[in-house]
């Protein structure tokens, strides 16, 4: 019989094999459950180059397309949003009022649906904005997307010839989570409270089966230390459950803050030879429980939040408003920055 030791180890080194052989960007994703029901979601948006990232503040009773020409998907947001842009053409992150964060992050693996089945198209650069629009939960989401209500179109970011392989997260107030792939060509949810970290390749099934390797080593004697998207999946996966669940969630929010810091990529490193490695741009923290989205540019010296409760999402009163963060995310900001959105026309999504 062989050794179930060296067969999970000959495993693992095939797996990671496996993934230097994708090109992709980099960033880490987490659930911290504290205690007192305290849920928090902490993410890294690790990139190439600069995502020319904003903050906006979206109303309820926006009509939506998905931006996939003739047979698009259509819809009125039912929840109003915090969110992060990219090149004010899509959204990569945010939180509703409801509490639901969703993170879109790199998948190299990512293989689309051809556009053949009927069903209305959304562009990929919408998709995030979708999900945070349309859910208040989890449960809901995973139970509406079943049915697959919608073809998911894919394009080229800005700038660039290969085409956007994306997966996304899901997570609410209630600490469950999701996460949605596309694996040749079909729809994959991992859904449950114990899906709480996602990076990049491989895909999912793979990482979970990687990050049981370290887990059988112990996170307290050794932890994977480059900045390897299986390498940062381990160490997110560790340090997120070995922080301590305080009750104080002012101690909470900087323990994500530390686990979120542990698995970035230091400003300047890039490896173009190598997967799933490039500088972290910026940092979000989403405090689920108390309806406060923290954002940290890795150029600006100050964390800074948005205070979802204080925000007026109505539909008749409400407004679109942006948040200037400068080139690179340059321009600082410090405490709560409600006030210092300004009413700005929505932009349109990039269409495919």
């Amino acid at each position: 019989m062989k050794n179930p030791g060296k067969s999970i180890i000959a495993a693992c080194i095939a797996l990671v094999a496996g993934g230097l052989g994708q090109q992709a960007d980099a960033c880490t994703r987490f659930v911290y459950q504290g205690a007192g029901n305290e849920v928090i979601t902490g993410r890294s948006m690790d990139y190439k180059v600069d995502t020319g990232t904003h903050l906006w503040m979206f109303p309820r009773g926006m009509q939506r397309t998905g931006e996939a020409g003739a047979n698009s998907l259509r819809w009125t947001s039912r929840y109003g949003s915090v969110v992060a842009s990219a090149y004010d053409i899509a959204i990569t992150d945010g939180m509703n009022e409801a509490g639901l964060v969703a993170n879109l992050l790199w998948l190299a693996e990512s293989e689309y649906p051809d556009r053949d089945s009927g069903k209305p198209g959304l562009s990929i650069s919408a998709w995030t904005q979708y999900m945070l629009d349309n859910f208040a939960s989890v449960d809901e989401a995973v139970k509406a997307l079943a049915d697959e209500p919608f073809t998911l179109i894919t394009d080229s970011p800005p700038g660039e010839q290969r085409l956007a392989t994306l997966h996304l997260s899901l997570s609410d107030a209630s600490g469950d989570s999701a996460i949605i792939e596309y694996i040749k060509g079909k729809q994959v949810i991992h859904h449950g409270r114990d899906y709480q970290v996602m990076t990049n390749s491989p895909i999912f099934e793979e990482q979970l089966a990687l990050n049981e390797y370290w887990r059988a080593i112990g996170g307290t004697v050794m932890l994977p230390g480059t900045n390897r998207a299986a390498d940062r999946f381990a160490r997110a996966s560790f340090y997120v459950n070995a922080i301590p669940k305080s009750a104080d969630p002012v101690e909470s929010v900087a323990s994500a803050f530390g686990v979120i810091r542990n698995v970035s990529v230091p400003y300047g490193i890039t490896t173009p030879d190598q997967p799933n490695i490039a500088s972290t741009r910026w940092r979000s923290v989403a405090d689920q429980t108390r309806r406060l989205y923290f954002f940290e540019s890795a150029l600006a010296p100050n964390v800074f939040w948005v205070d979802l409760k204080k925000i007026d999402f109505s539909a008749e009163t409400g407004r679109t408003r942006r948040l200037d963060l400068g080139q690179y995310q340059r321009t600082i900001h410090s405490g709560e920055a409600n006030a210092q959105f300004e009413e700005t026309a929505p932009f349109r999504f990039l269409g495919v």
